[in-house]
């Protein structure tokens, strides 16, 4: 899974990276080191013009963990921040969003827990790693969004009526990232955002083959510290070396 992730550019900077043709100015999301479920991020998604039809790429703030539109209350959002590839074209929760709504969520890099047996003097614990593009490019996670509508706000203009609310796509993880933890978060390459982008394109088996693996699998792994656990806690320090722990190192070659 992918359950803690960096996403420090600002909205400016993606708005250029993207190629986005609408962003609200005063929307603005604060850089983060520790993004975590529920919280608010960056995504990257086509909408029509409300006037003109015209399909527009937009830069909005989505809230990490899907609410699907029958839902009946929010709070299963906190346990859907991830979709899994090989079923989310089926699941009843994901199919229409795979289907019409897809988006990128940019992010630095993200982290995942290798589980550290037991040994005669030290007990059995959790070492986090954060897993980036070895040329420190943004990456663009495939994601989904989806749109629920809040019945305890009684207009439908009022804005607190709807929540916009994204997932990420994610698949097994093989070779030397597998080492790490078993799953990763997929990405789309800068060739293929317009044709994942676009609300039309709805073949499942051609929107599937578009996603490939983080920085096509030239990745570096290296061991951070504990303090990311804690939701608390933000900052460039979390990213620091921890000195002296066995890491495994770069992650070469791809997985997915």
């Amino acid at each position: 899974m992918c359950g803690r992730y960096v996403s420090t550019r600002s909205p400016q900077n993606l708005v250029d990276l993207f190629q986005v043709t609408h962003w609200n100015p005063d929307e603005l999301l604060a850089p983060s080191w520790n993004i975590a479920p529920t919280d608010k991020v960056w995504a990257v998604l086509e909408r029509p013009d409300r006037e003109s039809g015209a399909l527009e790429r937009q830069l909005r703030a989505l809230r990490w963990g899907l609410v699907p539109s029958w839902a009946k209350s929010p709070n299963a959002g906190a346990k859907m921040i991830n979709a899994r590839m090989e079923t989310v074209h089926e699941k009843p929760a994901y199919r229409r969003a795979f289907a019409e709504r897809r988006c990128l969520l940019p992010a630095d890099g993200f982290y995942e827990w290798q589980a550290i047996p037991a040994t005669g003097t030290t007990k059995a614990r959790k070492q986090p790693y954060f897993i980036s593009p070895e040329d420190s490019q943004v990456m663009a996670l495939a994601g989904l969004y989806e749109f629920w509508r809040d019945r305890a706000v009684a207009e439908d203009s009022d804005p607190a009526a709807w929540w916009t609310t994204c997932t990420i796509i994610t698949t097994e993880a093989t070779d030397t990232a597998g080492r790490i933890h078993p799953r990763m978060p997929l990405t789309v390459a800068p060739a293929d955002y317009e044709a994942w982008l676009d609300p039309a394109h709805q073949d499942p088996d051609e929107l599937r083959a578009l996603l490939t693996a983080p920085a096509h699998g030239h990745l570096d792994a290296r061991a951070v510290s504990t303090a990311v656990n804690n939701v608390r806690n933000n900052g460039p320090q979390l990213l620091d070396d921890v000195a002296g722990t066995d890491a495994p190192g770069p992650v070469p070659g791809r997985f997915g």
